[in-house]
């Protein structure tokens, strides 16, 4: 039985205050284990984003409790957040965020720098399809190639978990599908937690489980008996 990595009960967020109160996100509740592939889906402004950056220790629930395994993430002060951060996940966005004047193996290499037990940054590349395009920049890669060295970079630090906002929002299909393929090889190699966030409902395949968000809330829960490849995603 895999071990549970996060626990959520009653979180909630809330922005603002009297008449301006949004509550991002009411009540959620969950259990996710280790190795699990989940993807998120929903409008925007149902509180994926949100509970992304809870989870990943960006942003405060308002009130309710979210454990990583022993930890309670609602608990801990800033410093602590920020070592959780550095040693315990990895994030990817839809935009790459990569240093422009660096190469696609030097912006993995800052991030070893500052990791405990990382990977080779050469590894990291490899592991995403990269090893032929390590000393090139930003500017001479593709988008969908730069969203790898972005995943790359994540993953450097062998996190434990893998937080994933809208990672092919801005990519075609077959550059996104390629995306999404790095993404789930980095994930069963390093054996990492993964959640993913889409509007793409065609990505949900892949997932061991996805939520599906309404209004700050996981609406319903389902679980994928037979996943799909990345290669097998059509949209």
């Amino acid at each position: 039985m895999a071990s549970k990595v996060f626990t959520a009960k009653g979180l909630t967020k809330i922005y603002g205050s009297g008449e301006v109160e949004v509550r991002a996100l009411q009540d959620v509740d969950f259990d996710i284990t280790a190795g699990e592939v989940v993807v998120l889906l929903g409008p925007s402004g149902s509180g994926k984003s949100t509970l992304l950056n809870i989870m990943g220790g960006l942003d405060q629930a308002t009130s309710g409790r979210l454990l990583f395994k022993d930890t309670e993430l609602t608990t801990l002060n800033d410093r602590a957040l920020t070592l959780y951060r550095r040693e315990r996940v990895g994030f990817v966005f839809q935009f790459y965020n990569l240093v422009p004047s660096l190469t696609a193996y030097e912006n993995v290499a800052l991030v070893t720098q500052i990791s405990k037990r990382p990977l080779k940054p050469a590894d990291a590349l490899a592991l995403v399809g990269l090893e032929g395009r390590m000393n090139h920049f930003p500017a001479q890669l593709s988008g969908g190639e730069q969203q790898r060295v972005a995943i790359g970079r994540a993953i450097a630090k062998r996190p434990e978990v893998l937080l994933c906002d809208e990672p092919t929002g801005a990519l075609d299909s077959k550059t996104g599908i390629r995306v999404i393929e790095a993404l789930l090889t980095a994930s069963a190699e390093l054996q990492t937690t993964t959640l993913i966030i889409t509007h793409n409902a065609a990505i949900q395949s892949v997932a061991n489980r996805v939520f599906f968000f309404a209004d700050g809330r996981i609406a319903r829960t389902e679980i994928n008996e037979a996943r799909q490849s990345a290669a097998e995603l059509v949209w």
